[in-house]
């Protein structure tokens, strides 16, 4: 429609006429698209509306409104659109005159062809069935027409072998006679890929021809052509590719050509080899500088020709190796190769430490491999493009990255690594077979050359190829688990190393006398110690950084510090075992185990770990945990033959012991031996060993608490006959009441002092988990129930000491019950204590009761036990644990026993009973 301003200057135009017209309108003025019907109704009022303010302005505001002027517009307007209406009609008329007769035409054309299309399949099927000789009528007139083209098919072959033979005579002649090549230049420059290859076919048919028709250019002068040919690719006849026409028909007809062979008489005058080999070179150089100037220009269709032509002429050897050779990213990378591996000093230190997080692939390898990421995946489009041959030049490409860059950058990493320390070697071993890894991987999912579509089969498989060649020359043989073991047990030594000197002194100590072992004091032996370690570590192959750190594991200063500061002497811990050693020993080893994972071949995995497994029980069963057990089962054996009251510290050895222990036979079981799996036999041996070790552990640990009981009792025992006859046997007097007020007696006292120390020493050392703790309270608890009940069948006892018997009694019982034995059983024994010191301050009635009982309560059917000490265990020894299930109660024996020990037993009251 039109705009607003229009519509305005149209209405003021109406206003300046005395006798306005009224508007004009065409189709078009409707036909657009912001044609609004609102807006045109509007667009005529506006100029009656306009006319009638201009009019009241001048009279006043009190005019009445006047239709007229809005009657007047719209009547002008209806006419103007009754006479477009009727333009419109005669249009559309028309047009839907032209659409009918369209449609006749477009139906009449469908009919035409329709019958055009059926007239050709009808002859294309009878010319079929004639040409198939299925026609009864034609049959042999089909037969003949097959035969006569398949003729000429085969004539046509004929000629085009004869035109190429001819040529080729010529050739032959131009260079043998006149030692020209002007035809193969003329082919050569003419310009287009056909000419070229058809130049390369020739010169090569060429080189067969004169070794076999000029033999005296091959024999004679083979060295200087050999010299001669700086490419390579003409020296002899093997990569010569077959004649144009076959070998027959084009020999043939050389052979039959008076030129050529003649009679004998006319042999080649010229040197036909050099001349065609030159010919040849120049032809390659200049395909190979065309494919370069193509390669310059993107233009891959023309390196895709230069590259078909030498794919042809020389097995495309001269154009793969110009692609790579002088391919950018290798020109770059030439010069950062020679560079040195540096780095963070820290890095390299974090490395080297076997308690730091490794700090991951060296920086300037991954560069390197970030790079060829991003050049590979670059270049395998160009290279689909550019070559038809494309999957040989991408694996060319590949092994020169592969063989050359990454290569040469990786060993001189491993070659940095390796002159820090041997962890850091085999850390930026794994990092680096790590990230290639996920290189390789990288490049699998892109797909290179087949991209989008997944990556070759042989590309992948050369891809894996590349990269474990990259890691033959680390692990042949049992190299690799070699380093492995050399690095733990390096680490192992260092930080037993205080350890193992501690107890090499306790060992001297023991063999030598006592003046000699008072002249060394601890800080001397440890000097020694250390100063042997570090001449070890100066003849080995250690590097600077490694015997830094071997130091700082063992806990020892550098020798260039002896001076200045002195070393501490040794102390109790160093000899004892330590739950975080262990622990640090079981993470590097497993560190090593995951490393050798990574890297090493699977079939090789049991052997290694069994390898593993035989370092571990050597160092850490053998040379930690047994050492530890033998220090404590001498120390024991020492407690034997001690005056003064034993000392117990030694049993602190077990629970380090058991803990050690524990976690060793964790990792084997959870880590090592599900590695052995699949090879039977190795598990089997493993499983053995590690069973063997810990039998050997366990047998030491039952050893030390046998003799712990021994000691313990034979104190018991010492004590025991210490006490006084008097203590249960007090003279009347003035003494007695204050002997009666006493708890229980001096040596009651002393032995449940000695026995309470015992046991917080007992649960100290053993773990509350496990059946060793029970086992050893049970066994002791039996020999002291021994002990006591066997002691007081050796004293008298009167009134007063009776009563001080069952303070005794009860007073043991209490103790040994305060034990938290487990076992019923093990309680009721302890309870006879109990009912012996009863026996001795009961009444003659009561006496008599308990005998009618078999003793009490706690005889546990031992009525008819005639075994009158079956109840006690000899002196210093325990009670077997298999007592326990035969019963601990007292017999009539044993009760008649007692009470043969009261001072009272002549009374008339008493033989009675006993009677």
């Amino acid at each position: 429609m039109p705009d607003s301003s229009s519509a305005s200057s149209h209405s003021r135009q109406l206003s300046r006429t005395l006798y306005p017209k009224g508007p004009s309108f065409n189709l078009e003025y409707f036909s657009g698209r912001d044609y609004i019907v609102k807006d045109f109704v509007e667009s005529l009022s506006d100029s009656a509306i306009a006319n009638r303010r201009s009019a009241g302005g001048a009279a006043g505001t009190n005019t009445p409104f006047d239709p007229k002027p809005l009657i007047r517009t719209f009547e002008h307007a209806q006419g103007s659109l009754n006479d477009l209406l009727g333009d419109l009609e005669i249009k559309e008329n028309e047009l839907s005159a032209a659409v009918r007769r369209a449609e006749a035409q477009h139906t009449q054309n469908l009919n035409t062809l329709g019958r055009k299309l059926s007239h050709t399949i009808e002859s294309f099927q009878k010319l079929d069935t004639s040409l198939n000789g299925t026609s009864l009528s034609n049959g042999a007139d089909s037969n003949v027409a097959v035969e006569t083209g398949k003729r000429l098919e085969e004539l046509e072959r004929q000629r085009r072998r004869a035109l190429d033979a001819h040529f080729l005579i010529e050739c032959w002649d131009e260079v043998s006679n006149r030692g020209d090549t002007t035809k193969l230049e003329t082919l050569r420059m003419s310009g287009n890929s056909e000419g070229k290859l058809r130049a390369a076919h020739i010169a090569k048919q060429l080189l067969r021809i004169s070794q076999r028709l000029d033999p005296k250019s091959w024999n004679d002068t083979s060295n200087n052509h050999n010299n001669n040919n700086g490419n390579g690719h003409y020296a002899n006849g093997a990569m010569l590719s077959p004649n144009l026409g076959g070998n027959g028909h084009m020999n043939g007809h050389a052979n039959g050509n008076g030129h050529v062979n003649g009679n004998g008489n006319n042999f080649p005058k010229e040197d036909t080899r050099v001349i065609i080999e030159k010919f040849s070179e120049t032809l390659e150089k200049d395909l190979l500088k065309q494919f370069d100037d193509f390669y310059r220009k993107a233009n891959f269709e023309g390196m895709q020709e230069c590259a078909s032509v030498l794919r042809d002429f020389n097995s495309g050897a001269s154009v793969i190796a110009l692609f790579v050779n002088q391919h950018q990213f290798f020109i770059d990378r030439s010069q950062l190769m020679t560079e040195e591996v540096g780095g963070d000093a820290e890095a390299w230190e974090k490395l080297a430490d076997p308690d730091a997080e490794p700090p991951g692939v060296e920086p300037s390898l991954q560069s390197l491999v970030d790079d060829v990421k991003v050049v590979v995946q670059d270049e395998s489009t160009i290279i689909r493009r550019a070559f038809p041959y494309y999957d040989e030049v991408l694996s060319r490409f590949l092994q020169r990255v592969f063989q050359q860059s990454i290569q040469q950058r990786l060993e001189m990493v491993l070659e940095k690594a390796s002159s820090v320390s041997s962890l850091a070697f085999l850390r930026s071993l794994q990092s680096s077979r790590s990230y290639l890894n996920s290189l390789v991987d990288d490049l699998k999912t892109h797909g290179l050359t087949e991209a989008p579509d997944p990556i070759s089969s042989q590309t992948a498989l050369l891809l894996d190829q590349q990269l474990e060649e990259l890691f033959i020359p680390y692990f042949v043989g049992s190299s690799y688990i070699e380093r492995e073991k050399r690095n733990l047990e390096e680490l192992y030594t260092s930080l037993l190393f205080k350890f193992t000197a501690f107890h090499l002194r306790r060992k001297k100590a023991a063999t030598s006398t006592f003046m000699s072992s008072l002249a060394k004091s601890g800080s001397e032996l440890l000097s020694s110690a250390k100063e042997s370690y570090l001449s070890r570590l100066e003849t080995s192959d250690s590097t600077p950084t490694q015997r830094q750190v071997l130091l700082k594991v063992a806990g020892l200063r550098d020798s260039g510090e002896m001076g200045k500061q002195v070393e501490p002497e040794f102390t109790e811990d160093d000899g004892l075992l330590s739950v975080t050693f262990a622990k640090r020993m079981l993470k590097w080893l497993a560190e090593g185990v995951g490393r050798g994972l990574e890297l090493s071949v699977s079939s090789e995995t049991p052997k290694d770990v069994a390898s593993l497994l035989n370092l571990l029980l050597a160092t850490m069963a053998e040379g930690y945990v047994e050492i530890a057990l033998d220090a404590a089962l001498d120390a024991a054996s020492v407690q034997e033959s001690a005056k003064a009251e034993p000392d117990f510290t030694y049993l602190h050895t077990l629970r380090g012991a058991v803990s050690v222990t524990h976690l060793m036979l964790t990792c084997i079981n959870t880590v090592l031996i599900p590695l052995a799996a699949n090879n039977v036999t190795t598990r089997r041996d493993m499983e053995k060993k590690t069973n063997a070790a810990v039998n050997r552990i366990e047998d030491k640990i039952n050893a030390i608490e046998q003799r712990t009981i021994d000691v313990a009792l034979a104190w018991v025992a010492k004590l025991l006959g210490g006490q006084r006859k008097n203590d249960f046997r007090p003279k009347e007097g003035d003494g007695s009441t204050a002997w009666l007020e006493m708890l229980q007696t001096p040596t009651c006292e002393t032995i449940c002092t000695f026995l309470t120390q015992l046991h917080n020493t007992i649960l100290t050392s053993l773990p509350a988990s496990g059946s060793n703790l029970q086992c050893l309270l049970t066994e002791l608890a039996l020999g002291i129930r021994g002990q006591i009940l066997e002691h007081f069948r050796r004293f008298q006892v009167n009134g007063p000491g009776g009563l001080m018997v069952t303070k005794d009694m009860t007073r043991y019982t209490n103790l040994l019950k305060s034990w938290d034995l487990e076992s019923e059983e093990i309680k009721s024994a302890i309870d006879v204590l109990l009912e012996v010191g009863s026996l001795f301050v009961i009444g003659p009635e009561a006496l008599r009761e308990k005998l009618r009982g078999g003793g009490g309560p706690a005889a546990k059917n031992n009525n008819n036990n005639n075994n009158d000490g079956a109840t006690t265990a000899p002196a210093g020894r325990p009670a077997p644990a298999s007592d326990v299930s035969a019963g601990f109660g007292l017999s009539v024996q044993d009760v008649k026993a007692y009470v043969m020990r009261r001072v009272d037993t002549n009374t008339l009251a008493m033989q009675s009973v006993l009677g």
